[in-house]
């Protein structure tokens, strides 16, 4: 079995609206284990550095206020195929084209408002990883119920 690590982050209007719990649980209950968490606020440094492919374009601004504009949970998760499972967890980046079920159909808002980011492939991962965690930040632990997830 094949693990990997992803990067997902509650974004401010996830925890201004208290769906922290909400979104780990949903995580948890799919099979992916927790190996790291940090519970922060963004700065504009950091938000160039990890949304470094819009810099410049027409919505950069908005993107960077709104990652700056309150705390947000930056967290590591593992498991088979963690990336593509997250990703499907999420649904589609617009929650009004997300499916019923997903964390973006059932509770985001909007497509600047959609409570979650993860990353997108194995590339986006590591770097995103990397810009939010030092490699002594992640714990590799096992858990009791692990044998009935491989």
């Amino acid at each position: 079995m094949a693990k990997e690590r992803t990067f997902l982050m509650v974004k401010p209007d996830g925890v201004g609206r208290r769906l922290v719990g909400e979104v780990i649980s949903r995580l948890e209950h799919k099979g992916l284990k927790l190996v790291g968490a940090k519970f922060m606020r963004i700065t504009r440094d950091l938000a160039k550095k990890h949304y470094a492919e819009h810099v410049g374009k027409d919505f950069y601004k908005s993107l960077e206020d709104f990652i700056t504009s309150g705390p947000v949970l930056a967290m590591v998760w593992e498991g088979e195929s963690a990336i593509a499972v997250s990703r499907t967890l999420m649904g589609k980046t617009d929650p009004k084209e997300a499916l019923p079920g997903t964390l973006r159909g059932d509770l985001g808002l909007a497509k600047t408002k959609n409570i979650i980011h993860g990353s997108d492939g194995p590339e986006s991962a590591k770097r995103e990883i990397a810009l939010f965690f030092k490699p002594e930040e992640l714990i590799d632990h096992k858990l009791s119920d692990e044998s009935w997830l491989e």
